[in-house]
């Protein structure tokens, strides 16, 4: 049975989502020097130099189209190899299928994501305030170096929420979604694969443009607006599907699921992204507390005190959203192949 279905092409998305998750989970970042996404903001940084000088919208559009074709080139290059070595050798699915959960893995910072929140958790136990406020500061643009310990908690819970979209669930979304189109298409089932990551690293491109142009500033606002709307528009569906997520994961962790709810759809369009309150409003339901960025937005209710404690919650939080959103595509390939079958 597993012959057959490994000539399925949704069968190697399956298979490579989970090995994909799997090594990110254990392992973690690639290292700095041969990560992809380092490659690919080396890539944002040349073409931002040559274009912002035109200073208005066009080059936002010249630097979006450049960064994703020449960052194409990072998927496409070596799986076209590694697919033109199957046609002398079938052993090399293998080093195709390694090449696949390898760039995949790339799009992924579920583990970063945890751990970084976690770190400023062990920082703020240990009572250790200005070494938790550095650590934010490499999770936030606001400044941290006068914040409180409740605005340091905070922050890392409206990052740590934010980002639960970016930094998975959007990707395996593009991933999935491109996939499925393709293989429904008839493409074979080597060209689907190469597709589906090319989708998902796409993703991640604009997800880094985003955050290294799509600001407000005087110097970033033409070159970053292309960039940024971009990003808004890929986001739409995957963040509010995350909000679903949330809310189901906090009924499964015994959390105020029904405040989680209503604070979404109170407070989600409180801030200025049109997709972030979505995970962030909801986990602060969830948890039955108020997040807030001084001057910006305010989301929830301060019905409990927001604590360190509230960190842990919150990491629970993203960890199950992660899994429920993994076996709901997972659900979907075995449902396709089943069908297929």
């Amino acid at each position: 049975m597993i012959t057959e279905l490994f000539s399925y092409s949704i069968y190697m998305m399956l298979t490579t989502l989970i090995l994909s998750l799997a090594v990110d989970l254990v392992l973690g970042e690639f290292p700095f020097q041969v990560h992809p996404v380092v490659w690919i903001g080396k890539i944002i940084s040349f073409f931002k130099d040559k274009f912002i000088k035109y200073d208005n919208k066009l080059s936002g559009l010249l630097l979006s189209i450049c960064v994703i074709v020449i960052s194409s080139l990072i998927v496409l290059v070596p799986m076209l190899i590694a697919k033109h070595l199957i046609s002398y050798n079938d052993s090399m699915i293998y080093l195709f299928k390694l090449v696949a959960i390898l760039l995949l893995t790339s799009t992924f910072s579920v583990k970063l994501l945890l751990d970084s929140a976690r770190d400023v958790e062990k920082d703020l136990k240990n009572n250790n305030l200005n070494k938790a406020r550095q650590a934010v500061s490499y999770l936030v643009s606001r400044d941290t170096k006068e914040l409180n310990k409740e605005h340091i908690i905070s922050a890392v819970i409206e990052t740590l929420s934010e980002n639960i979209p970016d930094s998975y669930v959007s990707t395996v979304f593009y991933f999935s979604i491109v996939g499925i189109i393709a293989s429904l298409c008839g493409l074979g089932d080597f060209d689907v694969l190469i597709l589906a990551v090319l989708a998902a690293f796409i993703h991640r491109v604009i997800d880094t443009m985003d955050s290294m142009v799509g600001y407000k500033s005087e110097e970033l606002y033409n070159i970053g607006f292309v960039p940024a709307h971009l990003d808004d528009i890929l986001n739409f569906i995957p963040a509010r599907f995350s909000g679903a997520l949330i809310i189901v994961s906090s009924l499964a962790l015994g959390l105020n699921w029904r405040n989680a709810m209503f604070i979404m759809g109170r407070d989600a369009r409180n801030c200025d992204s049109p997709n972030s309150g979505y995970t962030m409003a909801t986990v602060a339901g969830a948890l039955n507390i108020q997040l807030e960025k001084e001057g910006v937005y305010t989301l929830g209710d301060p019905y409990n005190p927001i604590n360190v404690e509230c960190i842990e919650k919150a990491v629970d939080i993203a960890r199950l959203t992660i899994f429920f959103s993994t076996f709901f595509f997972i659900f979907v390939f075995m449902d396709i192949i089943l069908w297929m079958m």
